[in-house]
This record gives C-alpha cells, structure tokens and sequence, in this order.
C-alpha cells in the first residue's frame, strides 16, 4: 500500500554538531520510524546559523539520506530552535466567560491576553504553553473546555526568540524546498521523546547537553514551567581534549566518545589511550586518567554547575521530585548520571528516545532525542488541533513567512 503524505512526519534537528532528519510514519500500532539521515554541521555556532550555504548543505545531504532511507520524497518538516537567545517568560490573563460556558473562542481569547508581553521589534513569540486554567478562583484546572463560570484566567509559559535566528532557520529549509510546519523549542521537542508522563507531573528537569547549547526545560504538575538555554555544549569539551592532548578535533572527538568518563575515580590510574598528533607526529600513549580528571571532569562539572545555579536562580531546587533527566549526545560519555547527581544533588537518569517502533534500535541514542521528539510533537499536532496553536500560529508564522516571501 503506496504511504500517504498525511501519515508521514519529519523532525528536522539543526544542531551545533550535526543535522538530523528523522521520518516517522503513523501506523496501525502508533509511530514508526522509518528513516533517518545524519551529517555533520558546519554553519552553526553555539545553536544559530552563523553560515547559510554550509548549513543548506548540511541540511540537503541529512534528508537526503532520511529519504533514501524511507523511500519517501520529504517536503515539509518540524524543525527545532535553540541558542542563547531563547528567552522564557510566564504570563497570566483574564476573561469573562461568555455564556457562562467555556468555549474554545473563550480560551483562545485568555490566551491572546496572556501572549499580550512587551517584546522588542526584533523578537518573537515561538510558544504559549499553557501551565493551568483558573475558573472563578479555582485553579488546577487542565482543561476547561465545557466547565461553567463567569471568569477565566490563564497562566501560560512564553517562549520567545530572536527573530532573525528563526527567520534563518526558516530560510535555510526553503532553500532546501522544505516547508516549515512549525519551529519547536529543542528542550521542549526532547521531553516529548524521553520523559514519562508521571516524572512531568511530579517535577522534573530535562537537561539537553548537545553540541553547542545545554537546554533546560522544567516541567511541574504535567506542564512547563521554565524554559533556559546555557550556550556552552559538548563541543568546547571536544575543543579541550584537541587543545589539551594536541590532536586533531575529529580525533578528539572520537577520543572523547571512546575514552571519555565524567567521573575520573571511575578510571583505573593505569589504563592508557592511544592519541594521534598533529603534523604527521607519530601518535603518543596517554594516561586515561589524566585525560578524565584534568579535562573531561572539569568541563562537565562547570556544565552541571552553571545548571545548578540556573535551577536555583528560578527557584525550582525544590520541586523537582523525580529528580532530572540527561540526554543529547554529549551524555553518553560514561558516569554522567553519576557525576550529575553528585552536582546537581538529585537523582539523575539518562534519557533516550521512547515510544516508537520502527527502526526504534537506531534511534534509541540520546543524540536522535531531539529529531524523534520532534516527530512526536508533530504527531500531537496532528491527532488534535488545540486552540493554543491559534494565537501562536498567527504570532511567528505569519510574520516570517510575510517577510521572507518577498525573498522566495
């Protein structure tokens, strides 16, 4: 049976380190994946787009292996968002309910007067989440649609980014003939894929340490409470172990996958590695240990600690019950959760993808988080169309694609 264009989701996950494409299909039994396409990054820095042709590059070579994978020609996509100019603010707004019922148009107007922020030219609104729903006082509500009352408050989570970073993203998949169904904040994307119902609603921290940006998300009682984004990543870690062993980044990278421990007591003092030198230098045995303790440790440790004090900073070190959860590819390096738990003084566990079948072994690895995440919230999009999406579409969407249609 030929695959409809509507059963097919693809999650486009422009890293730091690397562009990922992942193709999901809805099937009979839920999600699948059915392809994915991989390639190096070399036009983004620290999560934004500092080179366009290299990244449309990158982008045309990721999909064009997600494609040969799949068998389906890829023409629109979710991409995620990320860097040091996300921005997240919560609002609140109040309405009269109309008819004494709430209504959709109801609570698509309390949304619109939550989003009512002063924002500079330059920046704009990618999400209203929604955290909960007030009826005449009584708050804890969910979903209000149907319930009765005369007031109507909301207290939402806005996200928010520079507008030329989103407008970049967009132009780049245009350049690569791809539609842009929606720009998804990469924490939020990565907790639809790694994190469990129950650990949302009892408070947890989603830490995403990727190539140029850690992200955090903080969810409490099933929704977002803070959104963060720390613009240092795996890839000053690279830059260290090059720097610091004088290798070749690439093989400092493969160093830091291969022998790389946060915990260095976790490291017998006598185990050695093998370093390639530059120059056509003949390579050089190494302590493990030292490399692990001098380097390794302390660069995750200044990680988790800037993660630390961003928890503290927004007040949430003591709502976070089922503790945090650490993905994206800098977190397979082994005694991360250990290391984790010992800064950041809560229990810490490793997230990979979940949920989906498929070519579910290939991507069950904290690097694919984000690419499969952002199926998933394409998926959830799908299913439903939420009055959330109202004022949020009308907010980007229209204004990016209003000022790049003069361009394409």
């Amino acid at each position: 049976m030929p695959r409809r264009s509507s059963d097919i989701i693809v999650g486009l996950d422009i890293g730091t380190t690397k562009i990922a494409a992942v193709v999901g299909e809805i099937g009979p039994d839920g999600l699948d994946i059915i392809g994915v396409g991989t390639h190096p990054s070399r036009g983004l820095k620290k999560g934004v787009i500092v080179n366009i042709d290299s990244t449309v590059a990158s982008i045309k070579q990721a999909v064009l292996e997600a494609e040969s994978m799949s068998g389906c020609e890829i023409s629109q996509v979710y991409v995620g968002i990320a860097g040091g100019h996300i921005k997240g603010v919560n609002s609140t707004g109040t309405v009269a309910i109309k008819d004494k019922e709430v209504r959709a148009t109801d609570v698509g107007k309390v949304l619109e007067l939550a989003r009512a922020i002063a924002l500079p030219v330059d920046r704009h609104i990618v999400h209203v989440l929604p955290q909960e729903y007030k009826i005449d006082g009584q708050d804890g509500v969910r979903e209000p649609l149907g319930m009765c009352g005369v007031r109507l408050e909301a207290r939402v989570h806005i996200v928010t980014a520079a507008a030329a970073a989103a407008q970049n993203i967009i132009k780049c998949c245009t350049r690569c003939d791809l539609e842009v169904l929606d720009i998804v904040l990469e924490p939020l994307a990565s907790g639809e894929a790694v994190l469990e119902d129950d650990e949302k609603g009892l408070g947890v921290a989603l830490i995403d340490i990727g190539g140029g940006t850690t992200d955090i998300a903080i969810f409490t009682d099933g929704a977002v409470a803070h959104t963060s984004v720390i613009p240092i990543g795996g890839h000053q870690l690279t830059s260290d172990i090059a720097f610091g062993l004088r290798t070749p980044p690439h093989e400092a990278e493969k160093i830091k996958i291969r022998s790389g421990c946060a915990l260095s007591s976790m490291v017998g003092e006598d185990e050695t590695l093998e370093v390639a030198s530059v120059g056509g230098r003949a390579p050089r045995v190494l302590s493990r240990h030292t490399l692990c303790r001098d380097i390794i440790q302390p660069r995750i440790e200044e990680i988790l600690s800037f993660v630390k004090a961003e928890i503290v900073r927004l007040g949430c070190e003591d709502l976070l019950a089922s503790g945090a959860v650490l993905t994206g590819g800098t977190t397979q390096i082994s005694g991360m959760t250990e290391l984790g738990e010992e800064i950041l003084g809560i229990p810490v566990r490793r997230g990979v993808p979940k949920g989906v079948g498929g070519l579910a072994e290939v991507v069950r690895n904290a690097t694919f988080s984000t690419g499969v995440g952002l199926v998933q919230y394409g998926v959830s999009r799908q299913d439903t169309t939420r009055v959330t999406d109202v004022p949020q579409k009308r907010g980007l969407f229209s204004r990016l694609r209003r000022t790049l249609s003069s361009a394409f």
